[in-house]
């Protein structure tokens, strides 16, 4: 393929404000800061006290000899700790038989942001992504994208790994390990994966916020983007993309992909 020389801009419309908050003195202005700053101590000691429950929450044992596919072969989900106790595994949508641009951007989202493991390795935690679709796509998906982190193929396993879990976009796992048996105690789907979002964490702190439809902003503030995936793509294919693109990366899935792309990143 022709390889792009630079990424797309932005949408024109993007932070293009109808409307503009109050221009205030200094004074004024920190007294609404030192407000607003006041309500989020409070939330993150809200969250503080959800993360101590979920430490709290029981388990459920999970057959450790559950079968992955990986770089290497086939490995149980034992395996996958990678001799930690500890196994966060994020289940990446798949478009069996589609071209790089038509996977999930949604899952490509948050996927990107998972990056530096040196901090979860420092607690005894593996962060691994399992593909629901077939290993030779995906491992050539992970090069194009420059991920270094685990994947692996659920293949036949899916519906073990996500038993009891009603259809939603994206779901995030916990696991625990003691000796040979795994336990599962943790999971959430849909706007609960955030956690894996720096981007949407720091978009929050900004004027116009995420810039989508469903966000309560003032009138005037640019609006563009729907929950549908639309927000995470840039000119037909999932933002993270272009970059890869860029740097000379082949995004090549295989022979006869040609598919047609999956509905996903529902609201």
């Amino acid at each position: 393929m022709n390889h792009p020389k630079t990424v797309p801009g932005p949408d024109p419309r993007a932070g293009q404000a109808e409307a503009w908050p109050e221009v205030v003195d200094r004074a004024s202005w920190q007294r609404e800061v030192e407000a607003l700053r006041a309500r989020e101590k409070e939330h993150l000691r809200a969250g503080d006290a959800l993360a101590a429950a979920r430490r709290r929450l029981p388990m459920v044992e999970v057959d450790p000899t559950t079968p992955l596919e990986g770089a290497a072969g086939p490995v149980t989900l034992l395996e996958a700790f990678e001799g930690r106790t500890h196994l966060l595994a994020y289940l990446h949508m798949w478009h069996a038989g589609s071209p790089a641009e038509q996977q999930c951007p949604g899952c490509t989202f948050y996927a990107s942001q998972v990056t530096e493991l040196a901090y979860l390795h420092s607690r005894d935690v593996t962060f691994a992504v399992l593909a629901q679709g077939p290993l030779d796509e995906a491992l050539r998906y992970r090069d194009f994208m420059g991920y270094d982190v685990p994947w692996y193929a659920l293949r036949e396993s899916q519906a073990t790994l996500t038993e009891g879990r009603t259809e939603y976009p994206f779901h995030l796992n916990a696991y625990v390990r003691r000796g040979g048996q795994v336990f599962e105690t943790y999971t959430t789907t849909g706007r609960g994966v955030e956690a894996m979002s720096t981007s949407y964490s720091l978009l929050d702190l900004t004027l116009h916020g995420r810039q989508e439809i469903w966000e309560d902003s003032p009138s005037g503030w640019p609006q563009l983007w729907t929950s549908d995936g639309g927000q995470q793509r840039v000119d037909g294919r999932p933002s993270a993309q272009w970059s890869r693109l860029v740097a000379g990366r082949g995004d090549d899935l295989g022979p006869g992909r040609d598919g047609e792309p999956g509905h996903c990143c529902g609201p």
